[in-house]
């Protein structure tokens, strides 16, 4: 005679768990993730769609320098085809990536092309302490060169590292150049220009520290 089969105590049916949050599969993770891959996509777009006014802006700003200048023409050719070269460079990695503005590749490929230019446009525009500043200019002329070009910088492509990579070549060479050079503020003239430089980098900060806020989206865990 066979006897019933009993289950063992204590042993009942296992309890379902739903995935965690942070769990890759989790809707909610999912979603998450593409609110953040669409959110890189519309900065580097528009970073993209600003950069062609950069360049713009360069050619400018080194014209009005050349004029308050009034240097010798050598100096003047040399250090205008720096500023121009970097304004290029621009146009060229705008031109390769505008044809495909939403890809994230390409803007990812863009947005490190630019911060190569910006370094090279940094120390072509820094190159104008040397080049483009008369040695006898006066402390306002020296600080407005240095930190109006990268006042631009941060009003037109609003990236706090953007800023940086421009800033701080333009800031080492015109202090330099107000020492070694010298101008005829010398070591005054390159103290102003680290703070002037400096507080342009600091409102660049507060800027983008601001935007971040007021973009920014409650955590998703308390979404649930």
């Amino acid at each position: 005679m066979a006897l019933p089969v009993q289950k063992p105590a204590g042993i009942s049916k296992p309890i379902e768990t739903k995935p965690e949050i942070s769990d890759p599969r989790h809707p909610v993770a999912r979603l998450a993730e593409l609110h953040e891959e669409a959110e890189e996509t519309a900065r580097l777009a528009n970073l993209l769609g600003r950069s062609i006014h950069l360049a713009i802006a360069l050619p400018v700003l080194a014209a009005a320098t050349l004029v308050a200048g009034r240097v010798d023409w050598p100096q003047t050719v040399a250090w205008s085809l720096f500023t121009i070269g970097a304004s290029i460079a621009v146009v060229i990695a705008y031109r390769r990536a505008i044809g495909r503005p939403f890809e994230r590749a390409v803007l990812k490929s863009f947005s490190q092309d630019l911060n190569a230019i910006l370094v090279f446009a940094g120390f072509a525009w820094g190159a104008g302490a040397f080049l483009a500043l008369p040695a006898d200019a006066n402390i306002a002329l020296v600080v407005l060169f240095a930190a109006v070009p990268g006042t631009a910088v941060a009003v037109l492509l609003r990236e706090r590292e953007s800023v940086f990579l421009f800033l701080a070549p333009v800031a080492a060479l015109a202090s330099f150049a107000c020492v070694l050079r010298p101008l005829a503020g010398g070591a005054l003239d390159a103290a102003f220009v680290l703070i002037a430089c400096i507080a342009v980098a600091a409102s660049a900060v507060f800027a983008d520290s601001r935007l971040s806020r007021g973009t920014e989206l409650p955590a998703w865990a308390d979404l649930t």
